[in-house]
């Protein structure tokens, strides 16, 4: 099996889940319920769920007062990024 389809199979996967988890969070929050780890949140966005769940919390209104998630999600993407150019640069 490819690796590129591989990657693309796992990146779809954390994505939906990302915004599955996050839209929950917000369910949750409305009903005074069982809410969602801020941790397991940023942590589902560092394995590669970032921008999907960022995408999320702005549809939604989800955590967009919360410094943590306005700043650390997209440093994240922005750290991403870079790592997926270094590799890119390096495997050459």
């Amino acid at each position: 099996m490819n690796l590129y389809y591989i990657l693309f199979i796992y990146l779809a996967l954390i994505n939906i889940f990302a915004i599955i988890i996050t839209v929950y969070d917000k369910h949750q929050a409305i009903r005074n319920g069982w809410r969602v780890k801020e941790f397991t949140l940023l942590l589902v966005s560092f394995l590669g769920g970032s921008i999907s769940m960022y995408v999320t919390m702005q549809l939604i209104r989800h955590k967009t007062k919360k410094l943590k998630f306005m700043l650390g999600i997209p440093l994240i993407i922005v750290l991403q990024f870079i790592i997926c150019a270094a590799v890119i640069y390096f495997v050459r």
